[in-house]
């Protein structure tokens, strides 16, 4: 029964939709323009938390970085923090009047209401999903294994090529998979900082406040189904991983 209770939104999304609505609503001119935004912004986000957070998990796991509680605190508390606060402080750090939104603005950049602001706000909505899953994943690496590598002559890169990470991906799978389906749907930050260009979200809430629920749900039915097979993909090959390992 609990898990009839957890997908109860799901099934209300599939039974208040009106289904000859969903093709008109859809097949609109530009109707699917806002997808178009946040698979390119989701990508973008992907690549930026593969090439800096799984560095930084790694490192977090085999207590590489100097003062790793205060890096654990800092991850934390971004996953912590309400996504609308998310986005006022990121006004704060990177908003036109900052050092660092002037020094953008030297080379015709902002982070305000821009595709850039869109990813820096999906980044940091998600990236605390991916780097606390990634931690878990290379937590779950067998240290006797990297060890025999080594002893058997493989250096510290081709221990982590060839050992590590392989043990590693499925969490490390599972982990993006979940910063992915976090980042399709990032609204709080998005909304202070990068209301333009619409994402799904936006245009989920815009639709909403201008012509109301009915027309909202369409677009809810694309966010659900650009943003939960990954997820689901993911769960069933670290499932089947760990099954191996047994």
């Amino acid at each position: 029964m609990i898990w009839i209770a957890l997908l109860g939104p799901v099934i209300a999304l599939l039974t208040h939709l009106s289904w000859s609505s969903v093709g008109s609503t859809l097949t609109a001119p530009g109707a699917l323009d806002p997808l178009v935004v946040s698979l390119e912004s989701g990508g973008v986000t992907l690549a930026v938390l593969l090439l800096l957070g799984t560095p930084l998990a790694w490192m977090l796991d085999r207590g590489a970085l100097p003062f790793p509680r205060v890096w654990e605190a800092g991850v934390l508390l971004s996953l912590l923090l309400p996504p609308l606060v998310i986005g006022l402080l990121l006004i704060f750090m990177i908003g036109p009047y900052t050092p660092i939104g002037e020094l953008l603005g030297h080379f015709n950049l902002s982070a305000t209401n821009t595709f850039l602001a869109l990813v820096v706000a999906e980044v940091y909505e998600s990236a605390p999903y991916y780097v606390l899953g990634a931690q878990a994943a290379f937590g779950g690496v067998d240290p006797r294994l990297e060890q025999q590598a080594a002893l058997l002559g493989d250096r510290p890169a081709r221990v982590f090529r060839r050992v590590t990470l392989p043990l590693a991906a499925p969490g490390l799978a599972m982990a993006l998979a979940v910063a992915w389906a976090r980042a399709m749907g990032a609204f709080g930050a998005v909304v202070i900082i990068a209301y333009h260009p619409y994402g799904i979200p936006m245009q989920i809430y815009t639709t909403l406040q201008e012509t109301g629920l009915a027309s909202a749900l369409p677009f809810a039915l694309v966010l659900l189904v650009v943003a939960l097979p990954l997820p689901l993909a993911a769960y069933t090959w670290s499932a089947r991983a760990r099954g191996r390992r047994r």
